[in-house]
C-alpha cells in the first residue's frame, strides 16, 4: 500500500519544492500551483497533492503513522 507523507515547504525554485523533512529530493508543486514556502502539503509519488493547514497537517500525519504502526515526532 503507498501511503501520503505530510511535510511542509522550505523552499521553491520553479515549479519544484524542498521540503523540511523530505532530503534532498524535490517536490513537483505542478498539482498545488498557489503553494508557498511554509505551507503544509500532502505528498505522493513526488508530487504535492493537497494544501493543508497546520492543524490538518498534524492530525493527517497522526493517521499516517497509525497505519503505518509508528509513532510520529515533529
Amino acid at each position: 500500500m503507498c501511503l501520503p507523507r505530510i511535510d511542509r515547504i522550505v523552499s521553491i525554485e520553479g515549479d519544484e519544492a524542498l521540503m523540511a523533512h523530505g532530503g534532498t529530493d524535490p517536490v513537483s508543486l505542478l498539482c498545488v500551483p498557489t503553494a508557498q514556502v511554509g505551507d503544509h502539503v500532502m505528498i505522493h509519488a513526488g508530487h504535492a497533492i493537497q494544501i493543508l493547514d497546520p492543524e490538518e497537517a498534524e492530525e493527517r500525519r497522526s493517521m499516517i503513522a497509525a497505519v503505518r504502526g509508528e509513532g510520529f515526532r515533529l
